[in-house]
């Protein structure tokens, strides 16, 4: 439990953070990297230098003081943290690490302002934080340690399949290089790769897993980005790992899932976005369970997956290409949607991060529970709207 006094003196910093957060943890991540560069190996540096991360530090650590008195609000929050950290492998250690910089980066940006009282109290405060998610990493260490195929930590797997899915997507598929099985997951899970690139530097990235969950692989399909820092991971991907090449993963996680049941799913996918989806629509469909897609692409060259899901989507093309068969044209609106609405249909959609500005005002304005709206961006936590987050 943490102290009454504890509570009041972080209550009473929420204005500073507010004003302050994203200085501090833009030193803060400027300090540790600094002291422990060996940490850039786990963390996306493009969100780094581009400003993300940094911005969403800020807004957990601000959301954080204004709950720290009903913890359980953050209950989603935290579970999404830790499944992304027991992907990255993250140990206790790097906790008293993040804890010490994270302290430091606060006084040194607020000087005097930060009192003593003010660093015990965040001190405390942090302390509780991180026993949490240490607690809850553990549990899901142990459990994915335990499945059949499970393993804990990263593990070597190989290349055995490459397939060119569109002009942009490529699919890997992925066995372990000891043969000794493949780790389950929940469809729309995704895995942490790392790659040595730019002379032996290990970049580590997210992919969402791209098939129902099976014993023979698993198959990440991946975009090639256009722009070197953005894309330095998927290009190398694409154009120097092939079969029989090693990648070091980590275990399979991730919140944003296909939820249990029979209720009728909506998937709707913009461009790459559908590879999380189409490990759930394969599922669902085994299930027996009603299943529509909505399929947003700019032509057939960039659609994904056709021969895999024709039979239960409505293809929509931004600018198609002479021959091209598709349903709609231009861009996915509520006409497209409500037919395919009911008030038990779950719907799960993914995509650019205006795709699914726009997909959720449309399921807002047809009036979807949002109990029944689910969705993830890829990159770090950010907020459609204010009473919206993900758990990327």
């Amino acid at each position: 439990m943490i102290k009454q006094e504890t509570i009041d003196i972080i209550h009473a910093t929420v204005p500073v953070l507010e004003k302050y957060g994203e200085t501090i943890s833009k030193h803060f991540y400027k300090r540790m990297f600094e002291r422990h560069p060996e940490l850039k190996n786990i963390f996306n540096m493009t969100h780094q230098a581009k400003g993300d991360q940094p911005r969403v530090l800020a807004n957990a650590i601000l959301q954080y003081a204004k709950h720290i008195d009903k913890l359980e609000m953050l209950n989603g929050t935290v579970e999404s943290i830790a499944q992304k950290h027991t992907s990255l492998s993250i140990t206790p250690e790097m906790y008293d690490i993040v804890g010490e910089n994270l302290l430091a980066a606060i006084k040194e940006v607020l000087g005097d302002a930060a009192t003593d009282d003010i660093i015990n109290a965040w001190a405390e405060a942090y302390g509780v934080l991180a026993d949490i998610l240490i607690n809850r990493e553990e549990e899901i260490y142990h459990t994915k340690e335990q499945e059949k195929g499970g393993f804990r930590g990263i593990k070597e797997f190989i290349v055995d399949k490459k397939i060119k899915e569109s002009e942009s997507i490529t699919s890997f598929y992925l066995k372990p290089y000891d043969n000794k099985g493949i780790p389950d997951f929940i469809p729309g899970q995704y895995i942490a790769i790392s790659l040595k690139i730019d002379e032996g530097h290990l970049h580590t990235r997210n992919y969402s897993l791209s098939d129902a969950p099976n014993e023979e692989y698993l198959r990440i399909s991946v975009k090639k980005e256009g722009y070197h820092p953005k894309g330095i991971v998927s290009n190398y991907l694409h154009d120097h790992v092939n079969v029989g090449d090693k990648i070091q993963i980590g275990i399979p996680a991730g919140v944003f899932t296909l939820k249990k049941g029979k209720h009728p799913i909506l998937l709707i996918s913009g461009g790459v976005g559908i590879t999380p989806l189409i490990s759930m629509y394969k599922v669902a469909k085994e299930q027996g369970r009603k299943v529509d897609f909505i399929q947003c692409a700019k032509n057939s060259n960039l659609h994904a997956f056709k021969t895999e899901t024709h039979k239960d989507s409505t293809i929509i093309y931004e600018e198609p290409l002479e021959g091209d068969s598709f349903d709609h044209k231009g861009s996915i609106n509520k006409e497209v949607i409500k037919p395919l609405l009911n008030k038990e249909t779950e719907v799960y959609f993914c995509g650019s991060k205006k795709f699914m500005e726009n997909v959720l005002q449309i399921l807002q304005d047809l009036g979807v529970d949002e109990n029944k709206i689910h969705y993830e961006f890829f990159g770090p936590s950010e907020v459609l709207q204010n009473k919206h987050e993900t758990t990327a």
